[in-house]
């Protein structure tokens, strides 16, 4: 931290000196939304909050936030320490989505190496009209740093991002890189639907015993597609969590790279819009109460929509697919994204990187 900020109480506000839980925690906000971001872990989103309806988007978890400083498990996980730390909300996702892998020597647990380290932070526009946050890491075990700039303006509901990865290796590096926001109850309920500019859809796998989805199943449409037993499937629909079933599924052939969760009883939404040259493919999460087993045991009813370079989970399956993005030596990558909330609308017809929602 460079400097204290503004004790300014209206338009837009930033502060990089809050402790939530043990962490240092950035708290951006503007006269509709508020958000609050995690320095000390993977800088993560913990809040989403749309002001007008006191609505956070984000998913909490049944496993708390903690400080890993102070929270020691059991037993170290073969796939790493993402889930013991995982508290819901929205993760960033780097260099590898999904299982543990080995790649050049390096074994990287589940969900990569980001998501769990400190981000260092700084300050770098504060006033009434326009904050922006300049927050950067460098990975451990891979040669990668990464910068992220958040960005608010006055009286729009949208949070900018723009990030650069840059191998500071000798060598080309492979990486998968995405975006895990996971969207939460009150605001999920059997009243949502998901808009998503997609035309195909590829069910995992590896697809669970609660799953109403033939596991490795492939579709030339969306949102309509056939169930285990041949039957039409809605989904973009959301049941309730008496439903007990949970989904994985890949989103892909994207006309556009943007999606959008809607609440049609409360008409409010969450929605993102992204390059899709980057990001082409939105992994589908879905746990409406049928996660049973390690680490849900049924206490769950959450949905995600991921924006990601590649597919299906796990590097060795990305590799395998040649989904994977290359890296050359001392070479960087740049990219945008935007998440917005909305009200008023249904359904979405399309967001625009400026934050602009077309709804009906």
């Amino acid at each position: 931290m460079e400097h204290y900020t503004h004790d300014r109480n209206w338009g837009c506000r930033i502060s990089d000196e809050h402790v939530f839980r043990g962490l240092r925690a950035l708290v951006m906000e503007n006269e509709l939304i508020r958000v609050t971001v995690l320095l000390d872990k993977g800088s993560d989103i913990y809040e989403f909050l749309y002001k007008k309806t006191d609505t956070d988007f984000m998913w909490r978890s049944p496993n708390p936030l903690r400080d890993p400083r102070a929270f020691e498990p059991t037993s170290m996980r073969a796939d790493g320490s993402f889930m013991d730390y995982y508290h819901g909300g929205w993760q960033e996702i780097f260099p590898g989505c999904g299982a543990r892998y080995s790649y050049k020597g390096a074994e990287i647990g589940q969900h990569g190496e980001v998501s769990t380290i400190p981000w260092n932070c700084r300050i770098a526009t504060d006033s009434p009209g326009e904050i922006e946050a300049v927050l950067t890491v460098r990975t451990y075990r891979t040669p990668f740093y990464i910068e992220k700039k958040l960005r608010m303006v006055s009286g729009v509901a949208a949070l900018f991002i723009s990030e650069t990865v840059v191998n500071e290796g000798r060598e080309e590096m492979d990486f998968m890189w995405g975006h895990h926001p996971a969207l939460g109850y009150p605001f999920i309920d059997e009243t949502c639907r998901i808009d998503v500019p997609a035309t195909k859809v590829e069910v995992q796998a590896e697809s669970g015993v609660t799953s109403r989805l033939k596991p490795g199943a492939s579709f030339e449409s969306f949102p309509i597609i056939k169930d285990k037993e041949g039957r039409d499937f809605d989904l973009s629909a959301v049941p309730s969590a008496e439903a007990a079933t949970a989904e994985m599924c890949y989103l892909m052939g994207l006309r556009e790279g943007w999606f959008a969760a809607t609440n049609q009883g409360k008409k409010i939404g969450f929605g993102m819009s992204w390059d899709k040259k980057v990001f082409p493919v939105v992994w589908l999460w879905e746990v409406f109460g049928g996660g049973f087993g390690y680490p849900w045991y049924g206490r769950t009813y959450n949905l995600a929509m991921e924006p990601m370079t590649s597919w299906p989970g796990g590097m060795a399956n990305a590799l395998a697919r040649g989904t994977t993005k290359k890296i050359g030596p001392l070479e960087s990558i740049s990219t945008s994204l935007t998440a917005v909330a909305y009200d008023g609308v249904t359904s979405v017809k399309r967001i625009a990187p400026d934050g602009k929602v077309e709804g009906e």
